[in-house]
């Protein structure tokens, strides 16, 4: 029995909103061609949409089903050439960027234990902006999850452009919650794409300033920051001037656009298109992460920009005919019928399709009954500009100098090397020639250093001169003139009377033959050179013999005294 006043139920209504005069947009039915390029993953993981940060916390992951419906609901899924499910992330992967402790703390904390973990709970920041709530792991492992898988589509080559609105929690530190984030997606994916790509661009257009990822990248020189935000001093999270430019290594590679309230889309794109294309010029990536976060839109719950959706998702088309590998990121945006028509438009223009401005008939076609159904609804309650053209010229041109010291783009091969490789270089030898190309020098490979080869002489390395090995032919000559053209001596003594030999081996008798002091040395060692023929040298070449007996062993000729006798060996 059913009582009066509830005679009409949820489930007696109508399934769609009657819109009358207002039309409702068909779904694309045209499917992509599979081989049209550029190619592009859209990132969705079951169920991300259905945690909860808290009754009247700001944050509401509920955008992300409101935005997949609309996707589907446009047919833009035809057009997309893959949508993936991803897997969450593994404690390892989270732990490429985070702490140990903060990632086991995230995995043990729960809504029911953490008054016995207060003392973490404080020491990890999770209070007020980053509350504890039922499955919050999962939740972190899941938008983390997606964003790398997109980081390694796009390191693989399998896509052109990855999405992933779950992604773009841009305030996580490295030990630490903050501002609505727990684990900073976007720096783990960077480091996945640094895995392949020597140089990576990250944009942010989300109203806060993206400190978590300015700060993993503060000091690296492969990684450059450039943000868009509204910067008061006191506005959360209270950095990103104009003068934090980076340091050691990273000093010019992280920019800041601090932007006042009230900026509209005129002042917004101008800057932005000066700003970015200048960069890009400079800094010549090799990848590009963008982050779109939607709280830069007019009427958002926390922002104060006059960004309308159009200009928002100009900004995304700006960057994608820059035809770099590209990976899309959600982040901020807090009301949440804007922030999903907004993600829902840029990924048509991702995708390179026109869509009505009517929305599709949807089962949350009452969140947008207010706006009447439409995609771009007109911009109410704005806020004044405090932006004036000479502040914003004068932030472009701070910008251009800043670029101006980067001296052509960076690669991996100019990066610092670390000490431990430094010192294992410097203790290792070098031979002359890779000094001479460290020097600089014009005879670099040019030189030539010859093996030398000495008697018994034997060791292992490149120059091995084992006598296994061929010998030069220097060294063959000699020995081979040294056999033919002396018979072996046992004994020889040392100064002047060198040529005085004890013959026990080289004649016969022991017989010492004296010849005349008046006897020329010239014409003896000639005699003796001819009973050497019959041994097979040829006459022709006595006179390279006399020569090649110097370097055997005998003294020069200039060195003999006339008036001195020579004993010498003959053959009877």
């Amino acid at each position: 029995m059913v009582r009066a006043s509830q005679a009409t139920t949820f489930s007696a209504s109508a399934y769609f909103d009657d819109r009358g005069p207002h039309g409702t947009a068909q779904p694309i039915t045209e499917r992509v061609n599979p081989h049209s390029r550029p190619i592009v993953s859209y990132f969705f993981p079951k169920g991300v949409g259905e945690f909860h940060y808290g009754e009247r916390h700001p944050m509401k992951p509920h955008r992300l089903t409101l935005t997949n419906a609309l996707v589907m609901g446009y047919g833009l899924d035809k057009q997309i050439h893959h949508i993936y499910n991803p897997r969450p992330a593994t404690q390892v992967e989270l732990e490429m960027y985070h702490d140990h402790d903060y990632i086991e703390f995230l995995s043990r904390v729960t809504p029911n234990n953490q008054n016995e973990m207060r003392h973490l709970i404080d020491t990890f920041n999770c209070v007020e902006d980053c509350p504890i709530f039922a499955e919050m792991s999962d939740f972190c492992r899941m938008y983390a999850g997606a964003s790398l898988a997109g980081a390694r589509k796009l390191c693989s080559g399998t896509c052109d452009t990855a999405i992933n609105w779950s992604g773009g929690l841009h305030h996580a530190k490295r030990g630490e919650a903050s501002g609505f984030c727990y684990i900073n997606d976007i720096v783990l994916a960077i480091l996945e794409l640094l895995r392949y790509h020597p140089r990576v661009l990250y944009i942010d257009i989300d109203i806060h300033h993206g400190d978590g990822v300015e700060l993993a990248f503060y000091h690296s020189n492969r990684v450059m920051t450039v943000s868009f935000h509204k910067y008061t001093g006191e506005f959360f999270p209270g950095t990103g001037k104009l003068d934090d430019n980076g340091a050691n290594l990273g000093k010019h590679f992280c920019l800041n656009v601090p932007l006042q309230d009230g900026v509209d889309d005129e002042m917004y794109l101008t800057v932005f298109k000066t700003v970015i294309e200048d960069t890009v010029t400079a800094f010549r990536p090799t990848a590009i992460v963008l982050q779109c976060g939607a709280d830069s839109l007019g009427c958002d719950r926390l922002g104060a920009f006059n960004l309308s959706i159009a200009a928002h998702g100009e900004c995304v088309n700006f960057v994608r005919k820059f035809n770099v590998p590209l990976l899309v990121l959600g982040g901020g945006g807090y009301t949440i019928k804007n922030v999903s028509r907004c993600w829902t438009y840029e990924t048509a223009v991702l995708v390179g399709a026109e869509i009505p401005d009517e929305l599709p008939a949807t089962i949350y076609d009452p969140f947008f009954r207010d706006s009447q159904w439409k995609l771009h609804p007109p911009l109410t309650g704005r806020v004044e500009n405090q932006n004036t053209p000479a502040s914003l010229q004068k932030i472009t041109i701070s910008i251009r100098n800043k670029l101006r010291y980067l001296q052509g783009a960076p690669s991996v091969a100019m990066q610092e090397i670390p000490p431990d490789l430094e010192g294992l270089l410097a203790d290792e030898d070098k031979n002359p020639e890779e000094k001479d190309e460290e020097r600089g020098t014009v005879f670099a490979g040019e030189s030539r250093s010859d093996r030398y080869t000495s008697r018994h002489e034997y060791f292992e390395g490149d120059n091995d001169v084992d006598q296994d090995d061929c010998p030069p032919l220097s060294a063959t000559k000699r020995n081979s003139i040294s056999s033919g053209a002396r018979r072996p001596r046992t004994k020889r003594t040392r100064g002047r009377a060198r040529g005085r030999v004890s013959g026990a081996n080289g004649r016969e008798g022991g017989e010492e033959v004296d010849e005349p002091s008046s006897a020329k040395p010239g014409k003896t060692r000639g005699r003796v050179r001819s009973r050497g023929k019959p041994r097979g040298r040829v006459a022709e070449k006595d006179k390279d013999l006399e020569d090649m007996d110097m370097d055997v062993g005998g003294e020069p000729e200039s060195g003999f005294e006339p008036e001195t006798p020579v004993d010498i060996d003959i053959d009877v």
